[in-house]
């Protein structure tokens, strides 16, 4: 199947700043696929060169199989959503999707656009001035608009940043009323969203993908190979000195209070028995008591945490 994103070795430099670097990424079609990443780590830059808003530097893309170029024929294939969408104030809701309506031949009848209000629960205030929405129906509305030219890729930027845990919730839910009508390719910061409605994420740190993964495979990888530790009479140096045992692959120092020290130590792949082992070993050759020796169980953020720590430890 043809994917709904393809990427390969993207750049984007602006004078001396490269905000992407050679980064490469598929995005199965179909999928609602989470874009993690640090602030400045270049999601926003991603999206903006999908939707045809600005030029890679170098580098190739494509949409639903359209070459991504000046000709910009991809655009007929994405629905696009800023992280701060902004409308005209006069125009209504319904106003507003008829305008972008517009733009595209095919569905722009008065049904069809009943049919974007209702999805995205604008019905009651279609009519209503943008100016008198709030952010979380300003959001529905900028879905809304993106969906009017039946995208084969929905791109969203933030889509939930500035809402409310109420608006974020409705948020998620349209999402998921949306899985399989189209792909939808968002950046968040928010990583329990992404857990609870992605089925596949990629992680970019410094303009290049650090991984990309079905979200339940990393998930279950990371769990197996992740060890928390919690040490009394550790010290500063013991993060180095955990990180020099055989099989560890990064140790990641997660506080300490009360004269307990907490480690997150990410093991090479089967080596989690031989490391808890070594961890045991270390303690008592250095007169420290191990509180906690076990596999922990992570959410995405610890997941991401590690990821991007271990990224730039390299």
């Amino acid at each position: 199947m043809t994917p709904a994103i393809a990427m390969n070795g993207v750049t984007k430099r602006y004078q001396s700043v490269s905000a992407l670097d050679g980064l490469t990424l598929e995005v199965p079609a179909g999928s609602i696929f989470g874009f993690l990443g640090p602030n400045g780590a270049g999601k926003t830059t991603t999206l903006k060169i999908l939707a045809g808003l600005t030029r890679a530097t170098a580098g190739s893309a494509s949409v639903n199989g359209v070459p991504v170029d000046v000709q910009g024929a991809h655009r007929a294939h994405v629905g696009y959503l800023a992280q701060e969408p902004q409308f005209y104030g006069w125009m209504s809701g319904r106003q507003v999707i008829e305008y972008v309506a517009s733009f595209y031949r095919a569905r722009t009848d008065r049904r069809r656009i009943d049919e974007l209000l209702e999805l995205v629960g604008l019905t009651e205030a279609a009519d209503r001035r943008t100016s008198t929405y709030s952010g979380g129906m300003r959001q529905r509305l900028g879905i809304a608009q993106a969906l009017a030219g039946d995208p084969a890729v929905l791109l969203l930027d933030e889509p939930a940043a500035a809402l409310d845990p109420l608006g974020r919730h409705d948020m998620l839910k349209l999402m998921e009323r949306l899985r399989g009508t189209t792909t939808i390719f968002y950046s968040t910061h928010i990583l329990d969203d992404v857990q609870r409605v992605s089925d596949h994420v990629a992680i970019v740190d410094r303009g290049r993908v650090v991984v990309s993964a079905p979200t339940a495979e990393l998930m279950r990888r990371s769990a197996a190979d992740s060890i928390l530790v919690s040490l009394v009479g550790a010290s500063d140096a013991t993060a180095g000195d955990l990180t020099r045992l055989p099989g560890v692959a990064a140790v990641t120092a997660a506080g300490h209070e009360g004269g307990e020290w907490h480690f997150q130590i990410t093991v090479d792949e089967g080596q989690t028995l031989a490391v808890q082992g070594a961890v045991m070993r270390h303690a008592v050759a250095t007169g420290q008591i191990v509180a906690s020796n076990r596999r922990e169980a992570l959410d995405l953020e610890a997941v991401f945490l590690s990821i991007v720590s271990q990224e730039r430890a390299s």
